[in-house]
């Protein structure tokens, strides 16, 4: 496996985004239909399919600098949210949906999808969440292994910058990030291995093909890993940001901070970082500085002991700090019911496509809202961006 060469320090980005429905913002089942739109458009970098058809990743091409990638992401948006909008779906930054059911995801149709399904099960599901990943342009496999040491105890830094996963399944984490939560499901997940070479991490890498546990590259979900095909370093521990501007200023800030390492090289790169790791990345994510722990058993504490439009109100309030629309929708249509959010689910009153299983805390589901006009499609006040777009 040979490193390719690449320019030092040059830039690339994927980002991985939410597909939402029109009229209740949950998770649509159309990357494929949106993909074939848009191959009839011409789309700067490139637009794949990820592991279900309620997402998309963009590729940016090679760039230098944060201007040069800022101006293709908006151009990229601009094409993706255009199309997007004839399909009546939006389309949402954010690293976790705040209320899907990952049980009605489907894989998309593909034969690596379909190998990781068979490999992971379940998890393959669980596996839609959004993310940034930005390339770095290394010289050869030295300097690629530098670097990943070296920015390893950098992850933390991306991990609060990008944080934008608050809720999961319908709950509040009392985290900024509840992503990684899902990528750390995986055997494969965490670090690279302390290598000090290129030639070390070979013979690394060769003994896990041997043993038929990986295939390729893509199958570690490292925190930053090695891409040879691109002659890159990957990181990827970033929730997908809610503004383009704010994608692109943290690949400009990885391509600073890559550029001071390898000019100062103040220090050599050490095993001591990865001791404490894991930890800093969990440190990274807390609501608040309150102990996290305490925050956590807070709001776990029993519905039956809240105030029924307090608990509404304070989850609306939560919620109108992060920007979720979607969960003050829902929040907003339990307190229009009188049902409250201490009796009925999330999932209850999200939408008029509540399925037929009971809500979560055993009672009957409620009735279920009315939906828009015959010929009308619900759409959000803002008319610059697509029906449900969250991505500015």
């Amino acid at each position: 496996m040979e490193f390719t060469r690449s320019k030092s320090l040059s830039l690339g980005i994927e980002l991985e985004l939410q597909l939402v429905r029109a009229h209740d913002r949950d998770l649509a089942h159309e990357a494929g239909d949106l993909i074939e739109r848009l191959a009839q458009h011409k789309v700067p970098g490139e637009v794949k399919p990820e592991v279900t058809l309620s997402m998309i990743e963009l590729n940016s091409t090679i760039q230098s600098s944060y201007a040069g990638a800022l101006a293709e992401l908006e151009a990229q948006r601009a094409v993706v949210i255009e199309a997007a909008g004839v399909l009546n779906l939006g389309i949402s930054g954010g690293g976790a949906h705040p209320f899907h059911d990952w049980t009605e995801r489907r894989v998309y149709p593909a034969d690596r999808f379909k190998a990781v399904t068979q490999r992971y099960g379940y998890l393959a599901k669980q596996f839609t969440v959004f993310g940034e990943h930005i390339h770095l342009g290394c010289t050869d496999g030295d300097e690629a292994v530098y670097l990943t040491h070296m920015l390893t105890r950098y992850m933390p830094h991306f991990i609060a910058l990008s944080a934008a996963s608050p809720f999961y399944q319908g709950e509040d984490t009392a985290f900024q990030s509840s992503r990684l939560t899902a990528v750390s499901a995986f055997p494969l997940s965490g670090h690279m291995p302390f290598v000090p070479d290129w030639a070390a991490f070979l013979e690394y890498f060769e003994s896990m093909r041997g043993y038929g546990i990986v295939e390729g590259m893509k199958d570690f979900y490292w925190d930053i890993r090695p891409k040879p095909e691109f002659g890159t370093i990957e990181i990827r521990v970033c929730d997908t940001p809610l503004t383009v501007r704010r994608a692109a200023l943290l690949a400009g800030y990885a391509q600073a901070l890559a550029g001071w390492l390898l000019e100062e090289r103040s220090r050599a790169p050490s095993a001591a970082v990865y001791q404490v790791n894991a930890f800093n990345r969990f440190a990274a994510t807390p609501a608040s500085s309150s102990t996290p722990m305490r925050a956590a058993r807070r709001r776990s504490a029993p519905t039956s002991s809240i105030p029924r439009r307090r608990s509404c109100r304070r989850r609306r309030a939560s919620a109108a700090s992060m920007r979720c629309a979607s969960w003050r929708t829902a929040c907003g249509a339990a307190i229009r019911t009188r049902a409250g959010c201490a009796s009925v689910s999330p999932r209850a009153v999200r939408c008029p496509t509540w399925c037929a299983k009971r809500a979560r805390c055993g009672r009957a589901r409620p009735a279920k809202p009315s939906a828009p006009a015959r010929g009308r499609v619900a759409r959000p006040a803002s008319a610059s961006s697509a029906p449900g777009s969250g991505w500015s």
